[in-house]
């Protein structure tokens, strides 16, 4: 037996059912107004990178739509401060937005390794995305309304389909692989490797609970960019606060030792 499996079957794993997920939502809005001026930070920063692309990629949308729903890939580990807050708070201790900073001292390599392997899953998806409506796109993709009549409302044709089937097969690993993996490595004194096993125990345990939690992450992500972005100024730390406690629920970490 591998020591990264070894170490991930130390981990117990708490039953899990759909009733759950109002209540990580409901505690996660209670961290939030808790603590909002972190939250509003950490929000805000999701919303201005999320300008920079609009800024950057206005007209052409082609890979814009990759950035944007590549963005949801990488978010995970942009909410780590969000979630020290939220462990600290569950715990009684005093914390604040300086906290939340500090996790981003190169003394985090685990987290910033982690990171940096999010971060090129999302790049590769963005250039998966733009090279493929680049090649099978039929007309220039430029702007929103360019995507809507030529790949949405395309009579013939499969090319939303495909991009769709893509993004998902690329983007269900990866959030298998995350989902519990950064919670734990920023509680626990846990290898990465021994973290993405134990986040992959726990969705095929639960499938398909794990699979309506990724649905509302999506959803709501998706209501905070179709408000311009300015929604996730508040949906965004919302839901990192929510994605600890359902760590917290799913998980029983206790025989690792807790990480300082």
């Amino acid at each position: 037996m591998s020591p990264a499996l070894a170490q991930s079957l130390d981990i117990r794993l708490r039953p899990a059912h759909p009733a759950q997920i109002r209540h990580w939502l409901g505690r996660g809005w209670l961290d939030f107004c808790a603590y909002p001026v972190t939250g509003l930070f950490h929000g805000a920063l999701m919303a201005i990178f999320g300008w920079l692309l609009l800024a950057v990629a206005h007209h052409q949308f082609w890979m814009l739509a990759g950035a944007f729903t590549g963005f949801l890939l990488v978010a995970p580990i942009a909410a780590t401060g969000l979630y020290a807050i939220s462990r600290a708070r569950s715990r009684g201790q005093p914390t604040g937005l300086s906290m939340a900073l500090a996790l981003w001292k190169p003394n985090k390599p685990v987290l910033i390794g982690f990171g940096l392997l999010l971060s090129l899953a999302g790049t590769g998806w963005v250039l998966t995305s733009a090279a493929l409506f680049t090649v099978l796109s039929p007309a220039p993709i430029q702007t929103p309304a360019d995507f809507v009549r030529i790949v949405v409302l395309a009579p013939e044709g499969f090319l939303l389909e495909l991009w769709m089937m893509m993004g998902a097969l690329l983007a269900a690993p990866v959030y298998a692989s995350s989902v519990i993996s950064i919670p734990l490595l920023l509680d626990r004194r846990v290898g990465l490797w021994a973290a993405v096993l134990t986040s992959w125990r726990v969705v095929l345990a639960a499938p398909g609970t794990l699979t309506l939690w990724a649905g509302t992450l999506v959803l709501l992500s998706l209501l905070g960019m179709a408000t311009l972005l300015a929604g996730l100024i508040v949906i965004g730390p919302w839901l990192a606060h929510a994605s600890w406690h359902a760590y917290a629920d799913l998980v029983d970490a206790s025989a690792l030792e807790e990480r300082r």
